[in-house]
Formats: C-alpha cells, structure tokens, sequence
C-alpha cells in the first residue's frame, strides 16, 4: 500500500552532520503525518519529528534546535537534517507515516530503518 525507503544513514564523528530521507510510494494523503522515529539498543522507540503536508512541525526536546525536517508534497519526501551530533543520537532511524482517514481506522506505515552511528 505504502512503501518508505530511508536513506542517508552512516558513520559520523561527534559535532557532524547527517541528512536522512525517506521516500515514499503509493498515495500519500494531505492529511497524512510524515515523520521520523528511532531505536537506540536497549531503548525503546521513539518519536523524533513530525511535518504535515502545510509544514508544521514538531521535534523531541533532545533534537531540537538541532534536528530540522523538512518535506517534499510534489516528491512524497520527508527529510531530517541531523547537526551537532552526539552519541547519544545514535541508533536505527525510521520513516513513518500517520494516516487516519475519515470512517476508517488509523494506519501506521513503517521504513525498514536506516542506521546512524556517532562515534566521539
């Protein structure tokens, strides 16, 4: 139905930068949230950022300031731009999409993840 593939993850030092994508196939509603979760070991999953498709957002208290998302209607693409990383930001980052259409349940879609490791 919906598809999300991450891309940009990898190895970086302490104080440097990721850009993190998703792209998705299949429809992609206005109403739809688009945002980013991710997994540190032994942690459990959490919410990173939100964007709805007029741009308004939302970040976790440890990201912000830091972390910007961004998204992309015409390309069904969301960003994250990670900056002044630390260790602490390391762990499997994943695409999400919130869906709850009028007289239907609420859906969630999920991106296999793509890794981000901060080494100091």
């Amino acid at each position: 139905q919906v598809h999300l593939a991450e891309s940009g993850g990898g190895l970086v030092q302490a104080g440097g930068s990721l850009r993190l994508a998703c792209a998705a196939s299949g429809p992609i509603f206005g109403d739809d949230v688009m945002g980013w979760y991710r997994q540190a070991p032994g942690k459990q999953r959490e919410l990173v950022a939100t964007i709805t498709s007029r741009g308004r957002t939302t970040y976790a208290d440890s990201v912000k300031g830091r972390f910007t998302i961004a998204r992309d209607n015409a390309d069904n693409t969301v960003y994250l731009q990670l900056n002044v990383l630390s260790v602490e930001d390391t762990g499997v980052y994943y695409c999400h999409v919130d869906r709850h259409r009028p007289f239907d349940r609420r859906l969630h879609f999920w991106g296999q993840g793509t890794q981000v490791t901060v080494s100091s």
